[in-house]
């Protein structure tokens, strides 16, 4: 089979995606090693890391804008070389002021690239669902990656070499994307930028019936997918009282259903249509979650946390979704648009689950979001049966 130049665009957007996702997932595993050099507390370094991810959700429509402006590759490069260039002014920050503002400049470039990305490969591919799911692979294999490379340096050099590794990974991607990729045409070249970001513009693009329907969809899964990600493996250990060798190994499990779950979601979203797959994904998130709070033995916890993984797969049908309710020079600030505005209000998933756990224990809290599960899975069946259109 003779290799397209289309194949090139994907396998370098996937792997431009592991840089970006690598770099924030090098964290967590060496935060108590941060906490201790610095003398700072772990609240400190929370507000650190929710500075970095809210970065990230703000910085993916002015990325839309810049694509939009000056094409797609060259945002591309800067977010995975800025990634690289901040990972490393991380790991050398002298005072932990500076390690907050370098990490929320991680997060602001980072976040430059997967609206970005995503709007090249619709212009590449008619099979968006399968091109979006085979790209989003890229995040959750970082996931399984990063924390044990991160926390295998960590233990044995320090964290500062643990958050370095990102130049050995992104590198070599920023090489071969600046090599192999070929610039595109800029959709609105000559448009002022400023007129972009005008109030009544936006409001109109998200204020269409079938775009705030998706939208409302996504607010709810990322916020119920940040809260699993921030906290699954604590309440493995909290509530069901599994070791923490256990917990992780069930987190990793979890990062592979997502890893496999992403190609099928978009693949299939593309032959069965975007709406009958997002929702068979969020209900299994809901049937999963249910089941991890609900589950009596280690067989029934096993398939609830593949299930929430199923769930947490979603992405790979919902972004193409949007791409469809926008037209081809819509779809750069459109989609970055609406990024930021699901992202940002998602990351507040792990302060809600963290809230809910503390007030209630970790039952009711993970009960509440299989609820959330639920409430997507019927809009969409309400929207379905009934043929509102949204």
């Amino acid at each position: 089979m003779r290799w397209q130049y289309r194949t090139t665009v994907l396998g370098l957007c996937l792997l431009a995606f592991f840089v970006t996702y690598f770099a924030r997932m090098a964290i967590s595993p060496v935060v108590p090693f941060i906490v201790a050099d610095f003398g700072v507390s772990n609240t400190a370094t929370g507000v650190a890391l929710t500075g970095m991810w809210l970065a990230y959700g703000l910085s993916q429509f002015p990325s839309g804008v810049l694509s939009d402006r000056y094409g797609e590759k060259p945002v591309i490069l800067v977010a995975v070389g800025g990634t690289v260039i901040a990972s490393v002014l991380l790991a050398f920050s002298p005072i932990f002021a500076a390690f907050v503002v370098f990490a929320v400049l991680l997060g602001s470039v980072a976040g430059l690239h997967y609206a970005v990305a995503t709007t090249l490969l619709s212009r590449t591919y008619d099979e968006l669902g399968r091109a979006v799911g085979i790209h989003s692979i890229g995040g959750p294999l970082a996931g399984l990656v990063a924390p044990v490379a991160a926390a295998w340096v960590g233990v044995r050099f320090g964290w500062r070499p643990a958050l370095a590794l990102t130049l050995v990974v992104g590198l070599p991607v920023f090489v071969l994307f600046a090599w192999r990729i070929r610039p595109t045409e800029p959709r609105r070249p000559d448009q002022p930028m400023r007129e972009r970001f005008e109030l009544a513009t936006l409001l109109e693009l998200v204020s269409r019936p079938a775009v705030a329907f998706t939208l409302a969809i996504a607010m709810l899964g990322t916020f119920i997918v940040q809260g699993l990600l921030t906290f699954l493996p604590t309440f493995l250990v909290e509530h069901h009282h599994y070791s923490a060798t256990l917990a992780g190994t069930a987190f990793s499990a979890f990062f592979f259903v997502r890893t496999v779950g992403q190609f099928a979601v978009g693949e299939l979203s593309d032959r069965y249509g975007r709406d009958l797959v997002i929702g068979a994904s969020l209900f299994a998130g809901s049937v999963g979650l249910f089941g991890l709070v609900g589950g009596g033995s280690r067989a029934t916890v096993g398939i609830a946390v593949l299930a929430a993984g199923l769930g947490s797969s979603f992405f790979a049908a919902i972004d193409p979704r949007f791409l469809d309710q926008f037209g081809d020079t819509e779809r750069g600030a459109g989609f970055g648009l609406v990024r930021t505005c699901y992202t940002v209000v998602g990351s507040a998933g792990s302060v809600g689950v963290g809230l809910l756990a503390d007030l209630f224990g970790w039952g009711v809290a993970f009960v509440v979001l299989g609820g959330l599960f639920s409430i997507t899975f019927l809009a969409l069946a309400v929207n379905w049966a009934f043929g509102l259109g949204y």
